[in-house]
């Protein structure tokens, strides 16, 4: 039976092996810091963190895989966007119609979101079918970024 609940920092034994894999497999085309993954997470955990919802996914009571979710508005659609900013399902327990609870569960948790949003690489086409058959569509944009590192100290010039 699936069960969610928000994470806690004692999930960390369990959820942070999963966050590696994750980044070391198909779904992530790029190397990613440790330490912004580790960081990641004591944010997730972290209630006094309005950005980010980290969330344990359990099969049967025992841990199946994450999620982060962040809102934002989106203006595009004219209201709140939900981003799934992480979905893991460990490999073992997926096939299973597992995905498509937690995709169901997430439409029920976030009523009023106009928008659903994720990022999906091609490759990992496991994915993209669960995300298909959940009735998401690619948009064609091409995303850029300007990261900056929080640890580092800023100049002005």
């Amino acid at each position: 039976m699936l069960t969610v609940r928000d994470l806690t920092p004692e999930d960390a034994p369990a959820v942070l092996p999963m966050v590696e894999e994750f980044y070391h497999s198909d779904a992530v085309d790029h190397p990613v810091d440790p330490a912004v993954l580790e960081r990641s997470f004591r944010a997730a955990t972290d209630p006094a963190e309005p950005l980010l919802r980290g969330l344990l996914i359990q099969w049967d009571g025992a841990p199946a895989g994450y999620l982060y979710i962040t809102q934002c508005y989106s203006a595009e659609v004219g209201g709140r966007c939900v981003l799934l900013d992480e979905v893991y399902l460990r490999p073992e327990l997926r096939g299973r119609g597992i995905g498509t609870q937690i995709m169901a569960w997430l439409k029920r948790s976030y009523p009023s979101a106009c928008r659903f949003r994720l990022e999906v690489t091609r490759a990992n086409q496991g994915a993209v079918r669960l995300y298909q058959k959940a009735g998401y569509e690619f948009l064609h944009y091409d995303q850029m970024v300007l990261d900056i590192d929080p640890t580092k100290e800023r100049r002005t010039t």
